[in-house]
């Protein structure tokens, strides 16, 4: 009878313990802007789940749960500003949140900019946000996803990184010889870095991506408020208020873009918090997926 009552109990508590089912390399040949001595990625010694370097993309697959699935998928892009990955408290932590609750998720290793790396590193995290939204898209019956329900999330930097792809899709700098769409279905920010500009940025990740002089047209085309069309995806954004290190500014003026272009968006301030308020608020995802049900992209 005990092993019964224990078997019962496994039953219940294994469709919670989400796993990936696979990691992928996101480019299956050359990778596009590499440098042939490019370095592997390194583990930060005192945060498990960090990297300090990343110059081999890849997509961790965390399948959503079928009693739950709508088919909907996110990429996930990490942040760091540009300097790090914040692997698994950002990526893998969501990936497993939004598998439990019917979204098939992948984590983006997406690769730091670096000279070292990079032929040239301000374009190289977005080639592989656009890679990743491309290969879920074209493998999108292999994991049963809608492939008209494939959105972008990002948190900090990351969320740099996912509302350039938002706003820059039209723009393809991978091979893409199906013509597949890269434009994301929706869009997730979370304490997003959104400008270049000297007013809103984040000055670290504009130095890691632009470089320490960065010229006025590149400010420009990476500062995603002013990158933002009829055709950009719906967004939903969150910040907290007394964030310190990414001005809840970023956010608002990407609102009042999408606001006057009549692009679907929603943001969702929280009065403290902080710079990485996720750690700290767990039902931070509460008024997300509320969202995400109103969009039709959760049961």
């Amino acid at each position: 009878m005990k092993k019964i009552t224990t078997f019962a109990i496994l039953l219940c508590v294994l469709p919670f313990l989400v796993a990936a089912q696979e990691i992928i390399n996101l480019y299956s040949g050359i990778i596009p802007n590499s440098k042939v001595k490019a370095t592997k990625e390194t583990e930060s010694p005192i945060f498990k789940g960090m990297y300090r370097q990343s110059a081999f993309p890849t997509l961790e697959v965390y399948l959503a749960d079928k009693i739950k699935s709508t088919g909907a998928a996110v990429v996930i892009c990490p942040g760091g500003g540009y300097s790090v990955l914040v692997y698994d408290g950002e990526g893998v932590s969501t990936a497993k949140e939004l598998a439990k609750n019917g979204v098939t998720a992948f984590v983006l290793k997406y690769r730091l900019p670096n000279d070292s790396t990079m032929k040239d590193k301000t374009i190289g995290p977005l080639q592989d946000a656009q890679q990743a939204i491309k290969v879920v898209r074209e493998r999108a019956k292999d994991w049963d996803i809608d492939p008209d329900k494939i959105g972008i999330m990002g948190f900090s930097a990351g969320g740099h990184l996912a509302s350039t792809e938002a706003t820059h899709f039209k723009n393809a700098l991978i091979e893409n010889k199906n013509k597949t769409s890269l434009r994301p279905d929706f869009q997730i920010l979370v304490y997003p870095v959104i400008s270049m500009r000297d007013s809103l940025t984040h000055r670290d990740s504009r130095r890691k991506l632009l470089g320490k002089d960065p010229s006025a047209n590149a400010i420009n085309d990476f500062s995603n408020e002013l990158q933002v069309t009829e055709d950009t995806p719906p967004a939903y954004i969150t910040y907290a208020t007394d964030d310190k290190l990414v001005d809840v500014d970023n956010g608002i003026a990407y609102y009042q873009a999408l606001r006057h272009r009549n692009v679907d968006v929603e943001m969702h301030i929280y009065s403290k918090g902080g710079h990485g308020f996720i750690f700290r608020e767990k039902s931070w995802t509460d008024p997300l997926f509320q969202w995400m049900r109103k969009n039709e992209l959760l049961k």
